[in-house]
């Protein structure tokens, strides 16, 4: 199991600021239904420990796979404007105390 913490790193959108950073399932109230409702698969798949093939290579959203116990994943918003949100999910592998 991951702990799951979301950052917006691209918006064009009133509602979500770059930087802006959010818990997941604490947050997720604060979140556009449409971000947040887009987003869902991606963080099911991290947070029980899977990853997603693509790695998005050699662009400004390129992976972090496993490395010190952290993933991320990235995914936009589906509003066709303007917005252009990004949101950044960071999956934190959880140490469970030996």
């Amino acid at each position: 199991m991951r702990e799951i913490e979301l950052e917006i790193i691209e918006s064009g959108c009133e509602r979500h600021k770059v930087g802006d950073k959010y818990k997941y399932p604490e947050d997720t109230g604060k979140m556009c239904t449409w971000l947040i409702e887009s987003s869902i698969p991606m963080i099911k798949v991290l947070r029980h420990g899977g990853v997603l093939p693509w790695t998005y290579k050699d662009t400004p959203y390129e992976k972090v796979i496993n490395k010190d116990g952290l993933t991320t994943e990235f995914v936009r918003c589906p509003d066709p404007t303007e917005a252009g949100v990004v949101l950044k999910i960071l999956g934190t592998d959880i140490k469970i105390p030996e």
